[in-house]
């Protein structure tokens, strides 16, 4: 006959309850594993679930000191999107259903509001890929209809050079506000729930780093600016300096308008840097793409994490 474990009747054991429940899941586990096999090594009591995650959010903080470019944060994103398909799963492993007790009810909240905290400024981050990628392509439309009319590119540029600026500042607001709001004071908590922290803390990183991505930009100097339109009418120049240095591309593009308006080029050589210009923001639109693709994956896991959640607390 099975051992059985009588339910927890005060907040103090819920966790006792919880962590019995964990290591006779893990010895089942590997009970079953090994039964047709002989080993004399000592069998693992963690899930392979849990050391997937724990591999793949080493991963991801390895991850954390790359460049900063759509390539890199599209990495670091569907990285985030594997490690909430780990979760998920686990979440639907029976020995979670533990968190239905009415004593763990607290600890499940919060979770839940943090992945409501994590959906607010993954759709911020969706917004502002949104508006950038319609400046980009108002912008891009302009240089092809009216090539030659300065006035009219400058005054397209200046739009798109504030809309930025919009962003930058709204960006730099929801960063800030992410460090106040996802602070947790326990840190001894039971295995799944430290896992949620450690997903939800790690999701949070990602989107430091995409925000920051979106919002970067550094000053140049006058002497620095006329520099990068001269190497505008040498597009193959510019090119192999972003892909060696992985820069940034939203970074190259302001630099290239906010250069363009502030150092006319010559008659001869304004058509040659235009061209580049649009070559740069067509590259921009692209990746500005495949962010939103990644951003709209990562969304979906996380609503299906909480929906997991969500049906633990009910069971």
């Amino acid at each position: 006959m099975p051992l059985q474990i009588a339910k927890p009747n005060s907040t103090f054991n819920c966790k006792a309850y919880f962590l019995l429940k964990e290591n006779m899941a893990a010895s089942a586990f590997n009970s079953k594993s090994h039964q047709h096999t002989r080993s004399n090594s000592l069998p693992t009591r963690a899930h392979p679930l849990i050391s997937k995650f724990n591999d793949q959010n080493s991963r991801l903080r390895d991850l954390e000191g790359t460049s900063s470019s759509s390539t890199s944060n599209c990495q670091k994103l569907n990285g985030l999107r594997d490690l909430h398909d780990c979760v998920d799963k686990l979440l639907l492993l029976p020995f979670t259903q533990a968190l239905a007790q009415e004593q763990c009810e607290k600890l499940v909240n919060e979770m839940l509001d943090g992945s409501l905290r994590l959906l607010d400024v993954c759709d911020m981050a969706r917004d502002a890929l949104l508006q950038a990628k319609e400046c980009t392509r108002e912008l891009q439309s302009t240089l092809r209809r009216r090539p030659g009319n300065k006035m009219e590119i400058s005054g397209e540029i200046e739009k798109y050079l504030a809309s930025r600026k919009g962003v930058k500042k709204e960006m730099k607001v929801v960063l800030k506000g992410m460090k106040n709001k996802f602070n947790y004071k326990n840190t001894e908590d039971i295995l799944i729930i430290s896992l949620l922290k450690d997903l939800e803390a790690a999701t949070l990183t990602g989107f430091d780093s995409l925000l920051t991505y979106i919002a970067k930009s550094k000053l140049q100097s006058k002497s620095s600016s006329w520099s990068l339109v001269s190497k505008l009418v040498h597009h193959k120049r510019v090119a192999c300096e972003c892909e060696e240095t992985d820069a940034n591309e939203f970074e190259m593009v302001d630099e290239a308008l906010q250069s363009l308006i502030s150092h006319k080029p010559s008659k001869s050589h304004y058509s040659l840097v235009i061209d580049n210009v649009q070559t740069w923001l067509g590259k921009l639109e692209l990746n500005i793409q495949d962010l939103e693709q990644v951003l709209e994956c990562l969304s979906r896991r996380i609503v299906k994490t909480r929906v997991s959640l969500l049906n633990i607390l009910n069971h």
